[in-house]
């Protein structure tokens, strides 16, 4: 297939997809509590988890980094006792946050943490598999469909790669869009540099995400950003199809008018 002139890069939970608060409230959070043994302080610590990837400036954060934030706040507030130097020292080193290279680093080390973490996102996937299906956010599809006869598009998530799939095939997104790159691709920033390699301008490449970490895998790759605001989706993804996306494809994005979304992006974050 013809490469188009156009990229545009979306992120799927949260951004497309209405799953973020469930797997992260029915799914993450609890099975941390359980898993490190903090039932008596379960709200607490489930508080925690979610503040750190929902409602603060680390929404969207991969799941090993949120926990290992978590943990180490937990730890800090006096209900957990865990070293977790050997987790610490697996995301400094790995390039890619997976089940698959913390396997491989358990092979290397042994270590009964990582074998804890390990458990954790497993359950996690599997609780996560258990939920009642998904939905896209109203107008995801319609505005899929739209781009999709100017541009590219391509999933750039941090997400687990079957459940991604899972998802985008159910319904019926995934014919919009020319790849999937999911956790098992590496970081979001490596993702979009890759895509771009295929030959697209940095201005000619949009992401689309509900997380500053979109906004910065965007940025590092002089891509361009726009804001799916958490709380907001419905009205996100209207104003992409009617306005955004054609000040893209006519160079007028940049500036004051990127600038102004990324005002109300903020502030729902606060």
């Amino acid at each position: 297939m013809e490469r188009k002139k156009f990229l545009v890069c979306v992120d799927s939970d949260g951004c497309a997809l209405d799953t973020m608060d469930a797997k992260h409230k029915l799914c993450f959070a609890p099975l941390m509590a359980e898993k490190w043994k903090m039932e008596e302080h379960r709200k607490e610590a489930e508080e925690v988890w979610n503040r750190i990837s929902l409602y603060s400036s680390g929404r969207g954060i991969n799941r090993f980094k949120g926990l290992e934030l978590a943990l180490a706040e937990c730890a800090a507030r006096g209900f957990l006792q865990e070293d977790l130097t050997d987790l610490s020292a697996w995301l400094s080193q790995t390039d890619t946050f997976s089940n698959e290279s913390l396997e491989h680093q358990i092979g290397e080390t042994d270590s009964p943490l990582l074998k804890k973490v390990l458990d954790w996102s497993i359950t996690s996937n599997r609780t996560i598999a258990a939920l009642p299906p998904s939905r896209p956010f109203p107008g995801v599809r319609e505005a899929l469909e739209e781009m999709s006869r100017q541009a590219d598009l391509a999933v750039v998530s941090s997400a687990n790669r079957e459940s991604v799939e899972s998802e985008w095939n159910r319904h019926g997104l995934i014919a919009f869009v020319k790849e999937i790159m999911a956790q098992d691709s590496g970081s979001k920033v490596r993702c979009i540099s890759r895509l771009m390699a295929e030959g697209y301008d940095s201005s000619h490449v949009l992401m689309l995400g509900d997380a500053p970490g979109d906004k910065a895998a965007a940025e590092k790759n002089g891509a361009l950003f726009f804001p799916i605001v958490a709380g907001r989706e419905e009205e996100s993804w209207a104003r992409l199809r009617t306005e955004g996306f054609e000040r893209f494809l006519a160079g007028t994005y940049r500036g004051e008018y990127g600038d102004g979304l990324l005002e109300e992006f903020w502030e729902a974050l606060k």
